[in-house]
């Protein structure tokens, strides 16, 4: 079992940058899969940024590359989803998730429900 919870959302000017965090609490945080997910107003949750347990792999969604930089510390418990160039677009309620099957160092996932477990959400609003 794991919780998760995310900080550092808020609002921020276009080109602005934020960086949000993730602290898992539970066994074993340096096991799991993680992820960064979103979901803006009125739309699905779409998946944003996935790393490997090792941290030696991410993956990025296209709106996302380029510009988002995933991370992690498995030695403080914590995911880290650094934004710069933000858009208004990237506006939505940000959420990590983390799946705890045993996968190999350099598996990353994409898909919601892969995932185990879900942190609150912390909410971005990027104004134009």
């Amino acid at each position: 079992q794991i919780r998760l919870v995310e900080s550092g959302g808020g609002l921020v000017q276009a080109g602005g940058s934020l960086r949000l965090s993730c602290t898992a609490s539970g066994r074993a945080f340096s096991n799991y899969t993680m992820g960064w997910f979103r979901q803006a107003p009125g739309k699905e949750r779409e998946f944003v940024a996935g790393i490997s347990w090792s941290g030696q792999s991410t993956f990025y969604a296209t709106s996302a590359k380029g510009r988002f930089t995933i991370s992690r510390d498995n030695a403080k418990n914590e995911m880290y989803l650094q934004m710069n160039s933000l858009k208004p677009d990237d506006t939505a309620v940000y959420s990590c998730a983390a799946e705890s099957v045993g996968r190999p160092a350099d598996t990353y996932l994409v898909a919601d429900g892969d995932y185990d477990f879900w942190g609150q959400g912390t909410r971005v609003t990027v104004s134009s």
